[in-house]
């Protein structure tokens, strides 16, 4: 991209910030509040993050200019242990870490500063706000950031909590938290705010089963008790050397990552020896439950790390068992070598004890005989032990050698089971991660048990039952999301809200031992931003925002002297917050990325139902998906994509903005594709080629094709608009970048020079453009003689006067007969090479006119009986947009979906089908189409049927009144000069005309009939 690309959008930012047209203050005008969910502060963000962050300024742009008082506030979420890890291992020296900023532009004094954590913030925030947000042009309201880790949004952050405590929304209760060894407990989610890998991973309950083995007892971990009965052996890996640990009065076998698991879970646990895996192979121990001696066997299968490295057999519904079971059976070496009694191992026999639909006795020997696997270590084992579990727990029953179980279904009698195995002491619990989890700052992440934490009661079923109502009003995109919300909620759960530990964030105003976790400050924000400017100038203090304060701004309580003078705040200040909050809030638009549809949206909007007024609950969600890598979701935490600067740099704002608003819906994920970025680039200057040429027109002759490109910059203007209503970003970008530039091209390509029209167009297209491409649009916009901003500019609406629905069809009408040409000619050259394929020495046959005749006079007679008889369908009543007939009967109705209703009902009034037998017969009875006999009446009974599969607005514009004939011929220079060969019109009455092949009489109204003659 050009210097004068990067030299105009400095130059047109510099301007905008320097006239304040970002800042916002309450007027008399309606408001639009819109936020993106502000970003982790954990590092550079990337190309991908540059998506979500443009819609948000492409809708705030276009909502300003449609008249609103547009409030589009910033802020960076640095709760957490982000900044913390980034400051350690620039402290450490970590190479990969000093590569990583020095490559993003950090200098060596910068890498100093980067050794302190809240500097770590600071120089991020500047980041963020300088190489980012300021870089693309977002008209931001800078004065409102904030970060989560201020002084003034903590005031804030302890404010909700206690609101949610005097709802009752708070509990404690011992948890079994993912904790980092280093930084403490972090959330595992999605969202992988405290996370560097493992965010989709779930904690696993495994019951523990105790076998007695001599003195001390060998561990198993099982996710299904219910299986016990089915206990046939026990598994141990030969090559592992277990620990021995002292659990109370027992002595415990397991792996050493499972007592290092395990110490975290549980009090007072003592190593006291070791014993090798194959040393237990060949004894016996006793099964819990079924009181059996079953013989240890040795299994490669048993990972030290899952569970506790030690694993019971039941072979019956356990696919790992079984083939292990069957090819021990069969190896008379292995048996051999860890000593076993081949007569022993070959009398075990597998144990039913599960019913379940759709198989058999033994569900793991069927499932595995029909996929063919052979070997155990096979990866299709993993898929069948879960299809088995799915259905046994689903579907599946008891059987009778179950004992006092026998009858209950599966999920039924695994809670009992386990229940009662607990009470008897034959097991105990454990918790694990599903997969590996890795903390930001680089160590693995386990459960431990924290026994007071704290919890938000996100099931509380009256708030949950408020919000979901809610949501039925609510704005929320895409569609899947809005229909799916209401069982995001009911799923939603208690959520940890605090930790202890290494954390930057907001103290707990009940115990300041903890430090509230990320996603619970980050829900009820978006409301602060209107308290932040004050705090940011000056003129608030954190010490005066007490909970007095917060009560009065936020919720109206308390007499507004009394809360000046008990918190010091100024009552002028103090009332103007007030009246800001009740200005600009509720927030009209959230956006956030698809990672939060279940972890920040539901505990947003839940906050907003617990703690403000219903008038103050929010309008909108918008949810955006990812740019993604070649290797899927890019991720700046390990290492990102390209950076910002570099990529604005390279490609220019604007045609990056373009990329993001039109590569792909926003509710799909789209491939960083430089490729791609580079058409956008093309694109960009094409349309600055096309403006310098409609700007170097001077005619002042007004023809038809005038009339046609203000009408079609007016059905455009009226697209977006209806666009819009569902922030359709990429309907609106389609329309101006594309469809407008085509239109312009087509104008002069129609012989278009008129200066006012070309002015006029120009004007409203650049208006079409500020949202996405600002830069461009007003550099444009001065170069026309404007001195004020495009980008504070009257959005373009749709104006009655500017429509011509005949000028716009007549052109349609050409574009058909170019596009019939087109495809008769494709026809004559695919012959051409067919013929020139079965004989090289075949001559081509070259086109040398192209004639097209028009309809004939009687056709059109007939063509006007049957519109007389549909009611003479009005064109402009058709084709008027609805929503401009909305807005044109608001007044009169103020019930949208009534008048929705109403004019839908009014058009399909006019709609109804023609009757062939009544045409035929007022056709016939009319002198001059009777003496035509059956021709007229053909004609006739094809018109009514094809009128019949149209459209009321199909049949309008096939009915409009159109001299083609006359039209055509007008247009002969141009068709000539865009089909590259000599074009002659005729109409189909004229005797005179060339027709050897009698095509004349195969025309129609809006049909014409064609023919081309060959050399």
């Amino acid at each position: 991209m050009s210097d004068w690309t990067t030299e105009i959008e400095a130059k047109w930012q510099k301007r905008w910030y320097d006239a304040k047209i970002n800042e916002a203050e309450r007027d008399a005008r309606p408001k639009f509040m819109i936020i993106f969910a502000y970003p982790g502060l954990t590092g550079y963000l990337h190309v991908g993050h540059m998506r979500g962050y443009t819609y948000v300024d492409a809708i705030a742009r276009y909502m300003r200019m449609t008249g609103y008082n547009v409030m589009f506030p910033v802020g960076t979420h640095a709760t957490g242990n982000g900044a913390i890890s980034l400051a350690r291992r620039v402290e450490k020296g970590d190479p990969k870490t000093i590569e990583y900023l020095k490559n993003n532009g950090c200098s060596d004094e910068d890498l100093e500063k980067l050794k302190d954590p809240l500097s770590v913030v600071s120089f991020f925030n500047d980041v963020y706000i300088k190489q980012y947000w300021q870089r693309f042009g977002f008209l931001a309201d800078w004065r409102r950031f904030t970060s989560t880790v201020n002084p003034g949004y903590s005031k804030f952050i302890q404010w909700q909590f206690r609101k949610l405590h005097d709802r009752g929304l708070l509990m404690q209760k011992p948890y079994f938290a993912p904790a980092c060894i280093e930084c403490g407990p972090v959330a595992v989610d999605a969202s992988e705010t405290d996370l560097s890998k493992g965010g989709n991973a779930e904690t696993t309950e495994y019951t523990l089963l105790k076998f007695k083995c001599g003195d001390f007892f060998l561990v198993a971990a099982t996710v299904r008790p219910e299986t016990v009965y089915g206990q046939t052996n026990f598994w141990v890996n030969p090559d592992v050397e277990y620990v021995k640990v002292k659990v109370n009065d027992e002595i415990w076998v397991i792996s050493p990552q499972s007592f290092e698991k395990m110490k975290l879970q549980k009090d007072g646990l003592e190593l006291v020896g070791t014993v090798a895996g194959r040393e237990l192979i060949g004894k016996t121990a006793t099964a819990p439950v079924i009181h059996r001696e079953i013989p240890v066997l040795p299994a490669k299968f048993c990972k030290p790390d899952v569970g506790t490295g030690l694993v019971t057999s039941v072979p019956s519904d356990a696919p790992d068992d079984w083939i292990s079971l069957r090819l021990l059976k069969d190896n008379e070496e292995m048996l051999k070598e860890y000593g076993l009694d081949p007569a022993m191992v070959k009398a075990i026999k597998v144990i039913p004890i599960i019913e379940t639909k759709g198989y058999g006795p033994f569900p793991a020997a069927e499932l595995i005989e029909k996929m063919g696997i052979t070997e155990a270590g096979d990866p299709r084992l993993d898929e069948a032990k879960k299809m088995i579990y799915k259905d046994g727990f689903h579907t599946g029953v008891m059987n009778l050698n179950c004992g006092k179980f026998a009858g209950l279904k599966v999920e039924e009698a695994k809670e009992q089971m386990k229940q009662m195995m607990l009470a008897s002491g034959e097991a105990d619990l454990f918790y694990d991660l599903s997969e590996e989890v890795i903390c930001r700052c680089g160590q693995p992440v386990f459960i431990k048990k924290v026994p007071d934490q704290w919890f938000i009661d996100y099931a509380n079923p009256e708030i949950t039952e408020m919000t979901k109502e809610h949501c039925r009003g609510m704005h929320i995109l895409p569609t899947d999301y809005y229909n799916n919300v209401q069982g995001v909620l009911d799923w939603f759960r208690e959520r940890a809200c605090v930790r202890q530990g290494n954390w930057l964030g907001t103290r707990f105003p009940y115990d300041d031992k903890w430090i509230i976790e990320a996603i619970s400050d980050s829900t009820l924000y978006p409301v602060y931003y209107i308290v932040s400017k004050y705090f940011a100038e000056g003129t608030l203090h954190a010490e005066e925002m007490t909970e007095e304060f917060f009560d009065f701004v936020m919720l109206g309580k308390g007499e507004r002297d009394t809360v000046a003078k008990n918190t010091g705040v100024d009552i002028n200040t103090l009332q103007n917050i007030r009246d800001d909050v009740l200005y600009w809030y509720p927030l009209d638009l959230n956006l956030g990325g698809k990672e939060h549809m279940t972890v920040h949206f539901p505990a947003f909007l839940m906050n907003h139902t617990a703690v403000l007024p219903d008038s103050m609950w929010p309008r909108g969600i918008f949810v955006n998906w990812y740019v993604t890598g070649k290797l899927g979701k890019i991720s700046k935490s390990k290492g990102g994509a390209e950076p910002i600067p570099d990529a604005a740099g390279k490609f220019g704002v604007d045609a990056l903005r373009l990329y993001y608003a039109h590569i792909a819906v926003p509710f799909a994920d789209v491939a960083w594709d430089e490729d791609a970025i580079v058409t956008y680039e093309a694109r960009v200057e094409r349309i600055l080629r096309t403006i310098e040429s409609l700007k170097e027109l001077k005619g002042t002759e007004l023809r038809e094709i005038d009339a046609w490109l203000i009408s079609r910059m007016n059905t455009r203007i009226d697209t977006i608009r209806e666009a819009m209503r569902e922030y359709d970003i990429r309907g609106m970008a389609n329309e101006v970048y594309f469809e407008a530039l085509n239109d312009m091209r087509w104008y002069m390509r129609r012989g278009g020079n008129n200066e006012k029209t070309a002015r006029k167009a120009l004007r409203l297209w650049l208006k079409m453009m500020a949202p996405i491409t600002p830069h461009i649009a007003e550099e444009v916009w001065e170069s026309l003689g404007n001195t004020d901003f495009v980008s504070v500019a009257e959005y373009p609406v749709y104006n009655e006067d500017d429509e011509d629905f005949t000028a716009e069809i007549a052109e349609e009408y050409l574009d058909s007969v170019i596009a019939d040409v087109k495809e008769i000619l494709k026809v004559i050259d695919n012959q051409n090479a067919k013929a020139l394929e079965e004989d090289a020495n075949a001559v081509a046959k070259k086109p040398q006119t192209i004639y097209i005749y028009t309809t004939p006079m009687w056709k059109m007679k007939v063509q006007n009986m049957a519109k007389e008889m549909l009611g003479n369908l009005r064109l402009p009543a058709l084709l008027r947009p609805k929503s401009v007939m909305l807005e044109m009967h608001r007044a009169a109705m103020e019930d949208d979906t009534v008048l929705e209703t109403a004019i839908d009902a009014g058009r399909k009034a006019a709609s109804h089908m023609l009757a062939i037998p009544a045409l035929t017969k007022a056709v016939m009875t009319n002198n001059e189409l009777k003496k035509r006999g059956k021709e007229s009446a053909d004609f006739a009974k094809k018109l009514a049927e094809d009128f019949n599969k149209k459209s009321d607005v199909e049949i309008a514009k096939a009915t409009l009144d159109l001299n083609e004939y006359e039209y055509l011929k007008e247009a002969e220079s141009f068709l000539s000069a865009e089909l590259g060969y000599e074009v002659k019109v005729y109409s189909a009455d004229d005797d005179r005309a060339p027709d050897p092949q009698k095509k004349a009489r195969a025309s129609a109204p809006k049909r014409p009939a064609i023919y081309i003659d060959l050399a």
